[in-house]
């Protein structure tokens, strides 16, 4: 790594952190490359920074969280390394209708995810719902730990999944019960790479998704919820479950404990469900979801599906407003932050931005062990109307046409990188280039020596093989661009190689999914195929 990189990344350290000592937990407040305040919770010091002749700081020694003393962490890494760190949570697939033999309406999905955190609290998740044929995709985010965001990723599908049911299906689902009988399957999920394997729902979660279905039986509706209806009351009956879960007397210590972890961290969503050319998007915080359109001029264009539900958006401040006494106007946004402490103004979990002091006090005084969960407290100043903090979603409707060709979800490790037009542009270059290795191949003789000869030739000009995953793309670029837009490659390398406790002041967790679209099959659609 030069010199000239480390010098940017240790001196800029130097002149953004601000500590602020509270328990036994440390606040870091700081400046990114977008001139954007975040707060970040560490539950240790950061690393011990130096001063220098130069008057910037070097780092000593650096060391992760899992090296021992003896393990020296060496900040240069080859190409090879690189994309070995970069490429080591790809996935992809290909979508087709196997029961019809017709292809859906998605081609295929890429997805891939690069941790700051340890371990990472971003979560990703990808299934098709076998009662209605829908695929859902979606990007969770995590904050506070990542309890919260790995339960959101194994639950909400099916809340959406069994709103969708028909009366009938509910039925049968309720008899399956009463007779102890095995149930219909639900969804079928694609796993990526590195994912916690989702288990079977447990007994107290799947208790809360049978009452819920139960209620939609006593609706009495033959065909179930509409898409936006199911989006809606998904999140917010996941989001009232998991306060409820905690509220009530459980005798299983493991089972309790998990459900203090998962209702006091929390997380955002951003969820997109596709059945034929209809595209639905539910966002609850600041993940965002754009679509990539080529328009028939050959020119490409970004429509943005959502709305990060942050500070910066006006409407998101008014709603908060609206919803509280006049005199807490100055107090609900302070330093751009929900109370002076989160940035998203919507996330499941974080009930200690949701409860009343008095609940939070009865839960946590019932003998938990706080500081080994890591449940962090704190009420912050001016809490006085709560709740504050609401999971309820932004759904948006969005009828797909054939020069719709990608969707793009991301959590907002990625969108504090790139602009929506930087993430447009960067796929949009990636197909490019795949189709001209494609032609490339099938212009040229299929010949061994002509193939080494070409990969000698690229590595003796330094470039690295070509990302094959459109998301590893966006992630490579997220970090190693320049502020001119510009990939550096020491930057890269320094981005990848920061300790854990310092990586985390400059970038985030990193998920992205791009979806890509079948043309042909959506305009079928329209001519009546």
């Amino acid at each position: 790594m030069s010199s000239t990189v480390s010098y940017w990344i240790l001196n800029s350290t130097r002149n953004s952190i601000a500590t602020l000592q509270g328990g036994r937990r440390l606040y870091s407040r700081y400046v990114s490359n977008r001139n954007k305040l975040k707060w970040r919770l560490f539950s240790r010091v950061p690393p011990t920074l130096n001063s220098s002749p130069c008057g910037g700081f070097t780092l000593c020694k650096a060391y992760r969280h899992t090296s021992t003393e003896e393990d020296d962490f060496h900040l240069q890494l080859s190409p090879e390394q690189i994309n070995e760190v970069l490429r080591a949570g790809e996935s992809a697939h290909k979508i087709l209708d196997l029961e019809s033999r017709v292809p859906n309406s998605v081609l295929r999905f890429e997805s891939n995810q690069l941790a700051a955190n340890s371990p990472v609290e971003d979560r990703r998740g990808v299934a098709s719902c076998l009662q209605t044929n829908g695929l859902m995709f979606g990007i969770f985010d995590g904050h506070g730990g990542h309890a919260c965001a790995q339960a959101v990723s194994e639950r909400l599908f099916y809340y959406v999944a069994v709103s969708l049911m028909s009366h009938q299906t509910l039925e049968h689902m309720e008899g399956a019960m009463e007779s102890m009988k095995p149930l219909l399957p639900i969804l079928h999920w694609l796993k990526h790479p590195g994912d916690s394997i989702y288990k079977d729902v447990t007994s107290v979660h799947l208790d809360h998704l049978r009452v819920y279905w139960q209620e939609l039986l006593d609706l009495h509706m033959e065909m179930g919820l509409s898409i936006e209806e199911a989006l809606m009351y998904s999140f917010q009956r996941l989001d009232s479950d998991i306060s409820l879960e905690i509220q009530a007397p459980l005798e299983d210590e493991v089972t309790r404990n998990l459900s203090l972890q998962v209702a006091f961290s929390g997380a955002t969503a951003c969820m997109a469900h596709v059945d034929g050319i209809h595209l639905h998007v539910a966002n609850a915080g600041d993940c965002r979801a754009i679509l990539g359109v080529q328009e028939d001029n050959g020119m490409w264009s970004c429509l943005p599906l959502t709305r990060d539900h942050n500070a910066w958006n006006q409407a998101e401040l008014s709603r908060l407003k609206r919803e509280h006494p006049e005199s807490e106007d100055r107090t609900i946004i302070m330093e751009d932050r929900l109370l002076g402490v989160l940035i998203p103004c919507r996330a499941f979990g974080d009930v200690q931005l949701k409860w009343s002091k008095e609940l939070q006090r009865s839960v946590l005084e019932r003998g938990f062990n706080t500081e080994a969960l890591n449940i962090y407290q704190f009420t912050p100043p001016h809490y006085y109307t709560p709740p504050y903090l609401t999971a309820e979603p932004e759904v948006t409707y969005h009828r797909l046409r054939p020069q719709d060709k990608f969707l793009v979800l991301a959590s907002d490790g990625l969108w504090d990188m790139l602009s929506n037009e930087d993430v447009v542009r960067l796929v949009v270059g990636h197909l490019t280039e795949a189709d001209q290795h494609k032609t490339d191949l099938a212009q040229r003789p299929a010949n061994l020596g002509l193939m080494q000869s070409l990969l000698l030739q690229r590595k003796a000009s330094g470039l690295h093989e070509a990302d094959q995953n459109a998301a590893t793309r966006l992630i490579r670029h997220a970090i190693g661009n320049n502020e001119y837009g510009e990939m550096e490659a020491e930057r890269l390398a320094a981005m990848l190689t920061l300790p854990e406790d310092l990586a985390r002041m400059y970038r985030d967790d990193i998920t992205v999914t791009v979806v890509y679209f079948n043309s042909e099959s959506i305009g079928a659609y329209y001519k009546g195929g």
